[in-house]
């Protein structure tokens, strides 16, 4: 009996166990950090060993694969060891792709991924399609596979997810940009993090598709390193020579491989960035072949992602927005770019090697103050107090709230959009992301 043992047991390793298990294999997860209640009880229910707090090396340098979780870095001083004696590393996502034949529609880039691959869940479901959610968002694609198999898969795909995907093949792939993110984990390169990116077209065959962003100069260098061998559909903002997804005379227009058009006033997502999410869902949509009519239906009715753009609420006339998942700055441009009145920014969390020199003209233009929001500020204080803003240096989310509460005027926006990731102070951005939505609420 092969022996498979999954570093990492939350949501991916407890699922990727109860699909190696229902396999025939004897399997051990081991997490150095606490697993969580939910998980150890799936664990436990399928009678599979664990350990929490420690890594047992005579129980995992004998297997003979190895399941990685996405969070931990091959840097880890047990993943060095199995590297270096030479044992298998895949991902779940590579695990649980062995052991299905459904169609998998898979979305990266540094950011939009979720509310892309949200909106084509979106779509499918209101076809009526047997669809699954997963990959960052949703539950294990293992354990879907495992317990409650679909003919469709809907997948969010982070750099590190690709880094262990070997055989794995998207039947339909989307690349929506490319912006520096998560340098840290990739020795500062960013030609590094932009090659894990492309890794999303390996094993694709000319029966299979590959949308991606025209204008994105970092996929175009990229693209002319590989060998595209799927179809390839481009979209972009205006019409240009062969994009088959774009805006004309206002009009969404998707030109293949089934002519469509929308007013672009129906969408339901606003923004430059949104529109970009929108035009790859909906060419993976009408790839598949979903009717034009639930196309049109769900471009216009889809409620957007939490703690992305997210519209709190009002209060004294100040309009509170949550995009807790902007954790890089891209993302940030993107949200700031969107805002139409004088904005406070909430800035701060754990630096991933960001540059923050392209963010300077727009929040010159656009912020009328700031609010640094991290364990240590120091870096932002150095890149953006020069500007002559009104700055607030805060260590929780409850003296950030405060402060913006104080600083900002009636008609103006405060805007929690951090560039950075949130462990320094939060479990995660989502735990940002609620912290500040309570808090505001309760002004």
């Amino acid at each position: 009996m092969k022996r498979i043992v999954i570093l990492g047991g939350g949501e991916s390793g407890a699922g990727a166990a109860v699909l190696a298990q229902k396999e025939g294999f004897d399997v051990f997860v081991s997490d150095l950090s606490a697993i969580k209640e939910p998980y150890k009880k799936l664990l436990d229910d399928h009678h599979i060993e664990w350990e929490e707090g420690q890594h047992t090396a005579e129980k995992i340098l004998n297997a003979d694969e190895i399941i990685k979780s996405p969070g931990i870095p091959k840097e880890a001083p047990m993943v060095q060891k199995l590297m270096q004696q030479g044992t298998p590393i895949i991902s779940e996502i590579e695990f649980a792709g062995r052991y299905t034949h459904a169609k998998m529609v898979c979305i990266t880039g540094s950011n939009g991924k979720t509310t892309t691959t949200s909106l084509i869940y979106h779509i499918f479901k209101t076809a009526g399609l047997d669809v699954g959610l997963a990959g960052n968002i949703g539950h294990s694609l293992a354990l879907q596979v495992a317990e409650s198999p679909h003919e469709y898969y809907v997948i969010e795909l982070s750099s590190f997810q690709l880094d262990n995907m070997y055989q794995f093949k998207a039947d339909v792939a989307i690349l929506l940009n490319i912006t520096p993110d998560h340098l840290d984990r990739y020795d500062n390169c960013f030609e590094n993090y932009a090659e894990a990116k492309l890794r999303i077209l390996q094993n694709q065959t000319q029966a299979d598709s590959f949308i991606y962003w025209k204008d994105d100069p970092v996929i175009a260098k990229e693209l002319q390193k590989h060998a595209v061998h799927a179809k390839t559909y481009p979209f972009a903002a205006h019409k240009e020579n062969g994009v088959v997804g774009y805006i004309e005379q206002e009009q969404y227009t998707l030109a293949y491989p089934s002519t469509f058009q929308m007013p672009q006033s129906e969408l339901s997502l606003t923004g430059k960035h949104n529109l970009y999410n929108s035009l790859a869902a909906g060419l993976a949509a009408n790839i598949v072949g979903i009717p034009h009519d639930i196309i049109r239906q769900s471009l216009s009715d889809f409620p957007g992602v939490e703690h992305r753009l997210e519209k709190v609420c009002k209060v004294n006339n100040v309009l509170y927005i949550n995009d807790s998942k902007a954790t890089n700055v891209d993302a940030c441009w993107y949200a700031l770019e969107s805002m139409t009145t004088p904005t406070i920014l909430i800035l701060g969390g754990r630096d991933k090697g960001n540059d923050y020199k392209p963010l300077l003209p727009l929040v010159k233009e656009r912020c009328v103050g700031l609010v640094y929001l991290g364990a240590n500020n120091q870096k932002l204080h150095d890149n953006f107090d020069h500007l002559g803003l009104p700055v607030r240096d805060t260590h929780s989310m409850s003296d950030c709230v405060k402060a913006c509460f104080e600083m900002a005027k009636p008609g103006e926006t405060v805007l929690l959009s951090p560039c950075c990731a949130s462990f320094d102070l939060f479990k995660n951005m989502e735990d940002r992301g609620e912290q500040f939505k309570t808090l505001v609420r309760n002004l």
